[in-house]
């Protein structure tokens, strides 16, 4: 079995693939991908299941080595990349070779980065997924000096790039109304999307806080509100009238109001704004969400068809002679057989 060697990494790294999925009745939340459609981009790009666990960073990014060769592929919020000391490309797929190094970091906007390996990460799974819930410390939390076994990868494609929406810098978030929007004030409701948030520093995957000039925003009875069921995506108002987004790793139930829910197409725009980053709201109805909304499998439908060959300037290319830059040369013979 392939073991990726952990030379160095930064705080707050995980191993996640889809998550837990059924268990929040048990009160375990499903965990997960901060950013799925990083995980759907990486299948995309090394041809195989949205399933296979990979390696999630923050900005600090991290150092790797193989110890047999493997194939990669770099996708959520970009970090500088390098090979042996040579940039490769963001959002693509690459051949990393024993005895070469990996070296991710520092950030370049965003806050999730991912790793993907042939085959996926093959951790041993605890209650049907290899994902690192953090908060409550279940399954393999890595650091410098981890040994992750790889699934045996078959030769499969490489060297491809997948065309992404720049999602990294925040921008425009669509919301659902949820149970408690009706308890707000329509002046709050309004003023809830003509202003503009900015992203606290405090976050992590459980969620974010966002900071805002002016009123905080509070319904009349908010200590009469009962702890009900909560999801990733629901904005809720601390009691100081503060929003949070919740993300994958946030609790089971809740009882601050919620004011909205972000459309699960945009939560990884939410996930990823980094400290500092504007973020508006934008409400739609149902009907809109629907015709909207796109199954993660019609996503990954969707990427494949945009991935496309890596195409990388041969100046740059220190070990050009390990390239095969012209197929269907023959031994010197035209067509006829004949000797040329």
């Amino acid at each position: 079995m392939t073991t990726l060697t952990i030379k160095k990494i930064g705080p707050g790294a995980s191993i996640q693939d889809l998550g837990r999925r059924g268990l929040l009745a048990q009160g375990l939340s499903r965990g997960g991908a901060a950013d799925r459609l990083a995980l759907l981009e990486g299948a995309a790009l090394l041809d195989q299941s949205p399933d296979c666990a990979a390696l999630e960073m923050t900005a600090m990014g991290g150092t790797f080595n193989v110890d047999a060769p493997s194939r990669i592929a770099l996708t959520g919020a970009p970090l500088r990349a390098q090979i042996d000391g040579e940039s490769v490309t963001w959002h693509a797929s690459h051949r990393l070779k024993p005895g070469q190094t990996l070296t991710l970091g520092p950030g370049k906007g965003g806050v999730w980065s991912y790793l993907h390996l042939g085959g996926g990460i093959q951790t041993d799974p605890i209650m049907g997924s290899r994902a690192t819930h953090l908060s409550l410390k279940l399954g393999l939390i890595p650091e410098t000096g981890t040994e992750l076994p790889l699934k045996d990868d078959q030769s499969g494609p490489v060297e491809r790039v997948v065309d992404v929406a720049d999602r990294f810098k925040g921008g425009q978030v669509r919301v659902l109304a949820s149970t408690h929007t009706a308890l707000f004030s329509q002046d709050d409701i309004d003023r809830f999307e003509t202003t503009t948030f900015t992203r606290d520093q405090r976050g992590n995957r459980q969620g974010v806080r966002l900071n805002h000039d002016g009123a905080p925003f509070a319904i009349a009875d908010q200590l009469g509100i009962v702890s009900e069921v909560i999801v990733p995506g629901d904005i809720q108002m601390t009691g100081e009238g503060t929003p949070y987004i919740l993300l994958p790793e946030c609790q089971t139930t809740g009882g601050y109001p919620r004011i909205g829910s972000v459309l699960p197409d945009d939560l990884p725009k939410a996930a990823q704004a980094a400290a500092g980053a504007e973020l508006t709201f934008r409400f739609i109805d149902r009907d809109q969400a629907t015709d909207l909304h796109k199954s993660e499998d019609d996503l990954l439908k969707a990427l494949k068809k945009s991935v496309r060959p890596l195409v990388r300037d041969p100046r740059e290319m220190r070990d050009l002679g390990s390239y095969q830059l012209i197929s269907g040369v023959t031994a010197g013979t035209n067509e006829k057989g004949e000797l040329a």
